[in-house]
């Protein structure tokens, strides 16, 4: 008999709940931290988060998913719409659960919902030292394409078209 371990699950919620809250919390800590190679400084997670908000990641602008490993919480992925495509940001899962398939869980999910959502085209921006994100969209058909976005942190751009 094969043991298989848990299985991802993923659903949509408003950024404003309390998973999700948590989860745009943790995503912004790791990307300050990494940001700075140091650990964050006292509010400057709140000050990234008040910058960067995620409110426009819930309907008519966007959506968030949360992605769970078996009963855990376990990360998410948000999308913006615009005029023909979709923007995939804030994809992120916990540590504790890296490396068993959530990025391809919340890949799919997202690209799922934006086909549902009538688009097929997702583009993305990421910073050079997010490696395994950036491994991660290559992995999964995201291609690199001339600057689309003026976002002071984005070093790489990324699209997928959903064919």
């Amino acid at each position: 008999m094969t043991t298989t371990g848990p299985t991802w699950t993923t659903s949509v919620s408003r950024p404003d709940q309390p998973d999700a809250v948590l989860l745009l919390r943790e995503y912004m800590t790791e990307m300050v931290v990494r940001h700075h190679r140091r650990p964050a400084l006292p509010g400057e997670v709140d000050k990234a988060l008040a910058e960067m908000p995620g409110d426009d990641l819930a309907h008519p602008s966007g959506l968030l998913v949360l992605a769970h490993h078996g009963a855990d919480l376990a990360g998410c992925a948000g999308l913006r719409w615009h005029a023909g495509w979709a923007e995939l940001t804030r994809v992120f899962v916990r540590p504790a659960h890296r490396g068993a398939g959530g990025g391809a869980a919340l890949l799919t999910a997202v690209e799922q919902r934006t086909r549902a959502a009538g688009t097929d085209v997702i583009r993305l921006d990421t910073r050079a030292d997010l490696v395994e994100a950036r491994a991660l969209y290559a992995r999964h058909g995201y291609v690199e394409i001339p600057a689309y976005s003026q976002d002071p942190y984005a070093e790489h751009w990324f699209e997928k078209r959903l064919r």
